[in-house]
């Protein structure tokens, strides 16, 4: 019976185990960034590289990736400010080497988005959007998410819409649903009830 119990402790203990520390990156590229004191939202920017315990996955479009920030609560759209927690950020796939079809990842801002200004060398403006997430994937929950998005506007400042460089989200997966745990848990408990009636013949 004692080994039972440590079986179901191990169980239980195990998915998190095998979860912790592990992380998906997304990287995206093009798309529209617009907005206005409202908030900035991002369209039509594609998911090109997914790299996680699968390995790296890489294509010309595997999915998308968009999102809408909360309201601008200090700073400007011109100079770099702040942005409040709240609104939505989803990236989905489109079923594409072996890509799932689908939602990858869908949570909210969970607390205050930078947008940073930076006058380069050449006189051109480079803004990069910064964010913390957190959310769910197909089969996960994840927090201390990374969101890094690059804008370079020239020598005009961002005046409400702009074309996108690049972006980069980084999802570190805490814990598998529950869902997991329980099949996880149920087979392990199996496998240790089916060893015990061997040992015993």
């Amino acid at each position: 019976m004692k080994k039972l119990v440590l079986l179901a402790v191990l169980a239980l203990a195990l998915p998190t185990a095998v979860f912790a520390g592990s992380s998906i990156d997304y990287s995206n590229s093009g798309g529209t960034l617009s907005g206005s004191n409202s908030g900035l939202s991002l369209s039509g920017s594609v998911l090109f590289a997914v790299n996680g315990s699968g390995g790296l996955i890489t294509g010309s479009n595997l999915g998308s990736v968009s999102f809408e920030t909360g309201a601008l609560s200090s700073g400007s759209l011109q100079n770099g400010g702040t942005f409040a927690s709240g609104g939505w950020f989803t990236i989905t796939g489109n079923g594409s080497n072996g890509i799932p079809n689908g939602t990858l990842f869908t949570g909210t801002f969970s607390g205050p988005v930078t947008w940073t200004m930076m006058t380069l060398s050449n006189g051109t403006h480079n803004y990069t959007l910064t964010g913390a997430l957190t959310g769910t994937g197909s089969d996960y929950s994840a927090v201390g998410v990374t969101v890094q998005l690059t804008v370079n506007t020239g020598k005009g400042f961002f005046n409400g819409c702009t074309k996108i460089s690049s972006g980069d989200t980084n999802v570190n997966v805490v814990v598998p649903e529950p869902g997991s745990l329980s099949l996880l848990g149920t087979g392990l408990i199996a496998m240790g009830g089916m060893i015990r009636r061997k040992l015993k013949a």
